[in-house]
């Protein structure tokens, strides 16, 4: 029963470390209502061609924010609110620069923004490019001016919380091993 128990604790521990690092590496862009541009960052990890790029938000359902294949942007696939008001940065998509600029902020753009890419090269399984885990996760914060959002632009916050968090469960585990260490050494001295 103790070996289970230690096998929970650490494989909880382990869980818990990896979200805070997977969490920290999110980021947060602070923008206003009106402002004319705002981009959101996101890089392919190797510069091998790209044939599908797709930018979305989870609560837009089917839509995309934009999506990119067969070499065209497919703006029938696009939610309305964001038709002629989402372009990349790069259009060439040089060096993996996939990120997008964002026209004429409102605040029903803030949300959680999502950037996959399917390059040339890659195994590529047929499936949907939705199914491939993204390699940039953005959080946009539309707040009017005066008011803050609570977090930096990049996601310090986040990463003060998971490096301390992370602090604070290593110290824990190293109890707990110390701790069980000690009761095993009073057992076998008490027989």
């Amino acid at each position: 029963m103790c070996r289970r128990t230690s096998f929970l604790f650490f494989s909880t521990l382990l869980f818990v470390g990896l979200f805070v690092f997977v969490s920290a590496d999110q980021k947060i862009i602070p923008a206003e209502p009106g402002q004319k541009n705002v981009t959101l960052p996101c890089r392919a990890p190797n510069n091998n061609n790209i044939i599908v790029l797709d930018w979305s938000r989870a609560d837009l359902g089917e839509k995309y924010v934009l999506l990119f294949r067969d070499e065209l942007f497919d703006p029938e696939n696009q939610y309305p609110s964001f038709k002629n008001r989402v372009e990349l940065q790069d259009r060439q998509m040089k060096n993996g620069d996939v990120s997008l600029i964002l026209k004429d902020v409102t605040s029903n753009d803030t949300g959680t923004y999502e950037c996959r890419v399917v390059q040339r090269g890659a195994k590529r399984r047929k499936r949907s490019v939705l199914k491939n885990p993204p390699i940039s996760i953005v959080t946009l914060k539309v707040v009017p001016p005066g008011q803050t959002g609570g977090d930096t632009e990049d996601g310090s916050v986040v990463l003060i919380v998971g490096l301390i968090l992370s602090a604070v469960l290593l110290v824990a585990a190293v109890g707990f091993l110390i701790y069980r260490k000690h009761k095993q050494q009073q057992s076998q001295d008490s027989y």
